[in-house]
């Protein structure tokens, strides 16, 4: 099918040449149909057979001024051809692949909707007239069911458009039932689902009166990334894995980074403080969300959010974009994607694996009482989420954010199949968490299943076989599956228990020394079944959400009245101890039992069985002054503050960074099966006693003394920098150690 729209703006090809094209075109012209605004065309609305000279083409036109956007007009215009500007050709196209693809000398869009009863195309072209003002026209052209659909997808090629920086979406109309089901809203321009660039605002947290309705995009004329002649991908083992886990922008937004204001928070500015990484030795990083998010999203209507930007970006609009704003100096889509690919070279050539935060449990459509419809909702909203078919066929809410993706759908889970693919094979990502995996274990109606064909297909994928995969092994509806997620042999977890044991036997809570023995010997109870190793187990103390550690030994209570929900928001359950003083104080006795609760908690961390994981910005000992749900604060309570790293770097920072060291440089502590009974040597013979807190162990039969070896100590977390570790070691004689209260050891034997 060969149709053609035309405006009076600057044209992408001349008359003559549009004249010549119509000429020698093959193809069997014919017209456009109109779409008017909330009565979108019916099946057949593009007509074939009988060229004509006329095509009726919905535009809606934006002028702009020096930046300011005009007053936006809709038009219905008859053109003649022979006065046409820009000459598009519209044919049938292809079903596969979706979104937006080359095909010969055209372009193919393809877009999935089975219960649609139309879609149209909308294309947004921009011209300049002067130096100062810009012309914006989305030109909409109306795709045929008989000529333009193979199944349930939807698909036509359009030659005349440039191959790179086109805005494009899509209406779709349907049964408006909302009982069963259907969400479709014709009024609305909506997102491809396969988008592989998002365009909106360019800068992070600014509105500046410009509309944030999110078009895809694609580039097709820039060169592939020059991944560079010597460039590996470092395949590091699971054995060896230190993970830091961090957000992108919050890294270096702060003026304390010490970066031009124009790379603070992006990608590139990320580059420049990859020494700091290797300085604390870290090999792999775990980034919170980078795919495309709507950050002022809390600000579409007032409530009591409505204050907050959305800094950690759990909330999708685009399962394939990089998150644009990540870009330095507001770059746009095509500089997100590409500085993106800089930093994961620049990681990978530092030998750090990049390991991405992806949230596939639901989407950023909100919940039935405040949509917020950008796409899937629009597009399909009985095939993309999750329905209550006993009630009018409302979302389901697993997520805890009003909506939960469908994710075993045949459909939907192709989709994040194919997005995941995209990751590892476009920008080389070597790993994955998954946010409430649970949810991706729950079937079409939301019943859990015993094997999720996702998550099989997950582990079993042949482009995946080399990436990290890790799961939250829990949900918002109750699906907790801690040491019983779905795995193949493949799957890691999140050890919740871990956290919570580790946290309750340094406090001081009675009964956890058992608890505590099983977690540093890498939880057998939960992960050795099967094949899985000690290394599927993702110890972590600390995580994005909850405390960070310096608030773990600060706060026993959470302070979360800044987030607008009265203290609502936020888990109750911390398991924190605030060392005699809730937050902050200058009692000095206090502040030294919290620094050495810090430094236990840190060596209990790095000497355990399995891989672990830190938080960002606890290697100096950041707070969130008690918030523990910080989501949605742009400022120093998320961002990295150097000027503190600065203060703290040949004190809390050293012991961070030798502690990691310590552990890389002994395999014993990193080993790829469970310890045995001739393993490890416990030095307890109270384990009944509830009351006792007191634990010693060595990972082998301590050797005759003195005449092989002797006892070194490398850690005494109650001694101040630089005695308070010490790698080589610092010899001492006798038989006993005194070890202060609320304190933690470590010993090395050497010849």
């Amino acid at each position: 099918m060969d149709s053609v729209a035309s405006t009076n703006r600057s044209p992408l090809r001349s008359t003559a040449a549009a004249a010549a094209a119509r000429r020698s075109s093959s193809a069997l012209p014919n017209r456009v149909a109109a779409s008017r605004p909330g009565a979108a065309p019916g099946c057949g609305g593009a007509q074939f057979g009988k060229a004509s000279r006329l095509g009726p083409v919905r535009i809606t036109t934006a002028r702009a001024q020096s930046g300011n956007a005009g007053r936006s007009v809709t038009e219905e215009r008859q053109r003649a051809m022979a006065d046409a500007e820009i000459l598009l050709n519209y044919s049938s196209g292809k079903a596969f692949p979706l979104g937006v693809s080359q095909v010969g000398s055209g372009l193919n869009f393809a877009i999935f909707s089975q219960h649609a009863s139309s879609v149209t195309l909308c294309i947004k072209l921009t011209t300049r007239e002067t130096q100062d003002e810009e012309i914006t026209e989305i030109v909409e052209f109306a795709l045929d069911c008989q000529k333009n659909k193979t199944g349930d997808i939807w698909h036509v090629s359009v030659e005349g458009l440039p191959t790179s920086g086109v805005l494009y979406g899509y209406r779709v109309n349907g049964p408006q039932g909302w009982g069963d089901g259907h969400r479709f809203d014709s009024n609305i321009i909506l997102l491809d689902p396969y988008a592989k660039l998002v365009s909106g605002r360019n800068y992070f947290g600014v509105d500046n009166d410009k509309p944030s309705q999110p078009f895809g995009t694609y580039d097709f004329d820039s060169s592939p990334f020059d991944w560079g002649v010597d460039y590996q991908l470092p395949n590091l083992p699971e054995t060896d894995l230190v993970i830091y886990e961090m957000n992108v922008r919050a890294f270096t937004a702060d003026e304390s980074s010490g970066l031009d204001q124009a790379v603070r928070g992006s990608y590139l500015g990320f580059i420049d403080k990859i020494p700091h990484l290797l300085e604390l030795g870290v090999n792999a990083v775990e980034l919170l969300p980078v795919f495309e998010f709507d950050e002022l999203e809390f600000k579409r209507y007032p409530n009591p959010r409505d204050h907050m930007v959305n800094t950690w970006g759990y909330s999708t609009i685009n399962f394939f974009a990089p998150m644009t704003r990540y870009a330095s100096a507001g770059g746009g889509p095509l500089a997100a994607s590409r500085e993106l690919k800089q930093m994961v070279k620049a990681l990978h050539n530092a030998g750090i694996e990049v390991i991405l935060d992806v949230v596939y449990n639901h989407t950023n459509e909100a919940d039935d009482a405040n949509p917020y419809v950008t796409s899937f909702r629009g597009i399909d909203n009985k095939v993309y989420y999750m329905l209550d078919p006993n009630n009018n066929a409302q979302l389901l809410n697993f997520s805890g954010c009003g909506n939960t993706l469908n994710c075993n759908h045949p459909v939907v889970m192709e989709l994040i199949l194919d997005s995941l693919r995209h990751w590892v094979k476009e920008y080389h990502i070597d790993g994955f968490r998954f946010d409430l995996a649970s949810v991706l274990c729950r079937g079409l109606d939301g019943s859990p299943l015993d094997a999720p064909p996702l998550i099989k297909e997950i582990a079993k994928d042949s482009v995946l076989s080399r990436c990290k995969i890790i799961a939250e092994p829990w949900d918002c509806g109750g699906l907790y599956l801690v040491g019983r997620f779905p795995n193949w042999d493949r799957w890691a977890e999140w050890n919740g228990k871990y956290r919570d044991d580790i946290r309750r036997f340094i406090k001081g809570d009675p009964g956890m020394k058992g608890m505590l023995a099983t977690r540093m010997c890498g939880s057998a109870d939960l992960y050795q079944v099967n094949k899985r190793k000690p290394h599927h187990g993702v110890n972590f103390i600390i995580a994005h959400d909850g405390f960070t550690l310096c608030d773990l030994v600060s706060y026993n209570l959470k302070h979360n009245d800044a987030n607008g929900e009265s203290g609502r928001d936020g888990c109750n359950d911390n398991f924190s101890w605030n060392c005699g003083v809730e937050g902050e104080t200058n009692d000095l006795n206090v502040l030294a039992l919290r620094s050495r609760q810090m430094k236990n908690f840190h060596v209990a961390l790095m000497i355990s069985q399995g891989t672990p994981m830190m938080l960002m910005g606890d290697e100096y000992g950041h707070t969130r002054y008690g918030n523990n749900n910080s989501y949605g604060h742009d400022t120093c309570i998320n961002n990295f503050q150097w000027g503190q790293l600065e203060e703290r770097r040949y004190g809390h920072f050293r012991f961070f960074s030798e502690m990691i060291k310590f552990r890389q440089n002994h395999p014993m502590l990193k080993r790829d099966r469970f310890l045995s009974k001739n393993d490890v040597t416990w030095h307890e013979d109270c384990w009944d006693n509830l009351e006792s807190k007191f634990l010693a162990f060595t990972d082998a039969v301590i050797p005759p003394a003195p005449h092989h070896k002797r006892w070194n100590r490398v850690v005494d977390t109650n001694l101040e920098s630089p005695n308070d570790i010490v790698p080589e070691g610092v010899p001492f004689t006798g038989s006993g150690y005194r070890i202060a209260p609320y304190s933690s050891i470590l010993l090395k034997a050497t010849p």
